[in-house]
């Protein structure tokens, strides 16, 4: 027998912009239910920054994230920026600290952050459900002002339960790390209301390579080491970490998420120096020595070892004053430009966001409310809104779950 409930705002999905949007909401006066479909609340939180959750940035900029409309974070970010999360971080006596790039770590565990939202969630009332499968959505003709404008139907313990509500948030995530939780369930949705959707793809994910390169990453495997990466355009600095399938690391995770199948990336493996002119240098100082000991005083050994083995081979144990001037500065042009070409991405299996996802076309930049659907918004991961790594995909969170939240 199903049973039938009424509530205010029902939201669908635990985790950071779920929470975020519940406690806000019922902050503002609301009843307010959160459904999971997972058996805990805030599993990405918890994994997030090596168990230390990397929960916001210093420096949030609309240029810090992916969207087809590159506009539209910019109010929302300007509602809660990164200073309102962080008075509530201080508020719980949540110890942090600041790392490079402005990044903000809990300097214990990132099951404070998910205890602190938890507690503010059942100060004000929250009730929260786990297991919960959503089979069916509808919306209801308007009669009267607040009415309730929603249907929902779902599964909680294997007890078939009908909720009536003014306001649902679709919160659920994305496709990435699906053994998180991950899933399409807010793109079918959308879909049911007649949004549209932005092409999804992973992104902040790591790269496999095939052949020659596959070996050479294997060769290297667990070495890290700081390079320049450009594909296209966009560029950064950072570190990359050689993997068992092929290249890993901030730097990597980042361009990823411009990178298209078929593309080439150039790394800078030594951004610092130019090493044409540094290795010619170098002849005429140490001639006696080969080119990997040379590159060994700027770059790791085993990378200097696997680069000259793989690609010139016939000066693996050559002396630089063997060498014309000109062969030491195509070494060095190389591994100032070395061009590669991924084989694939690992997908959303290890994938910390997924790109593309609701249109922001079809949602208020203030209150991410469904243009064409009053009571009906999406929140998170689940639009179009993908952040750098660095703790922007969780400000995106908190920012678009408070919005929403101050009038669900």
């Amino acid at each position: 027998m199903t049973i039938k409930e009424t509530t205010e705002v029902v939201v669908l999905g635990g985790g950071a912009a779920g929470l975020m949007c519940a406690l806000t909401a019922a902050g503002q006066g609301r009843q307010v239910r959160v459904l999971e479909r997972s058996n805990k609340l805030g599993k990405k939180i918890l994994m997030s920054g090596g168990g230390r959750c990397n929960f916001t940035n210093l420096h949030v900029e609309a240029e810090h994230f992916l969207s087809d409309n590159a506009h539209f974070v910019k109010s929302a970010l300007g509602r809660y920026p990164p200073h309102s999360f962080i008075s509530l971080v201080e508020s719980y006596g949540v110890e942090f600290e600041e790392r490079k790039h402005g990044q903000l770590f809990c300097v214990h565990s990132a099951k404070e952050i998910l205890a602190m939202l938890e507690a503010e969630c059942l100060s004000l009332g929250v009730q929260f459900q786990t297991h919960c499968d959503v089979s069916q959505l509808s919306a209801k003709a308007q009669n009267a002002a607040g009415a309730d404008r929603f249907s929902l139907r779902y599964t909680h313990q294997d007890q078939p339960i009908e909720v009536h509500c003014q306001s649902v948030v679709v919160a659920t995530g994305a496709l990435s790390i699906p053994t998180l939780g991950g899933s399409d369930q807010g793109y079918q949705l959308a879909e049911q209301f007649g949004i549209n959707l932005v092409p999804r793809r992973a992104g902040l994910v790591p790269f496999m390579f095939t052949g020659d390169l596959k070996d050479f990453c294997v060769a290297l495997a667990g070495v890290s080491m700081p390079v320049a990466v450009r594909c296209g355009s966009q560029g950064f600095v950072e570190d990359l970490l050689f993997t068992h399938r092929g290249l890993s690391g901030p730097v990597m995770l980042q361009i990823s998420s411009y990178w298209s199948p078929g593309e080439a990336l150039t790394l800078d493996v030594c951004p610092e120096r130019d090493l044409a002119e540094w290795l010619v240098t170098r002849k005429h100082q140490k001639p006696n020595q080969t080119v990997v000991t040379a590159l060994s005083e700027v770059l790791p050994k085993s990378f200097a070892e696997q680069f000259i083995g793989l690609y010139y081979a016939q000066f693996l144990n050559v002396k630089c004053a063997e060498l014309r001037d000109q062969q030491l500065g195509q070494v060095g042009r190389d591994l100032n430009a070395w061009q590669i070409k991924p084989a694939a991405t690992e997908g959303y299996r290890t994938a910390e966001v997924t790109l593309g996802g609701v249109s922001t076309d079809a949602l208020s930049s203030k209150t991410l409310e469904a243009r064409g659907q009053p009571g009906l918004f999406f929140v998170g991961e689940v639009v179009d809104v993908s952040g750098h790594l660095g703790g922007f995909n969780f400000q995106w969170a908190w920012a678009s779950g408070f919005c929403a939240g101050q009038v669900a």
